[in-house]
């Protein structure tokens, strides 16, 4: 399973790795490294719906399941069907 959050669809980046070795000679380079998001396995439960759902999703991605609420939220990013 990739690993990319339910909500925001943030993915791992590349990012360069630099030691202190490096900046004290600027020799001795290192290589570069993946830096992958904070995902959580979580069990949202949505009154809406009474119903749970398992999503994988990042800290900041709780945040918004927080501040915009459960329902509006996994609507949104088409996790859900909206309610007839």
């Amino acid at each position: 399973m990739a690993k990319i959050c339910a909500i925001t669809n943030k993915t791992s980046i590349v990012g360069g790795g630099y030691s202190n070795r490096t900046r004290a000679t600027k020799f001795n380079p290192t290589g570069k490294k993946r830096k992958y998001q904070n995902l959580q396995k979580k069990k949202v439960f949505v009154p809406e719906l009474n119903k749970s759902v398992n999503i994988e999703v990042s800290t900041r991605g709780l945040r918004t399941i927080k501040k915009n609420g459960a329902y509006a939220t996994l609507l949104k990013a088409g996790l859900i069907k909206a309610r007839v």
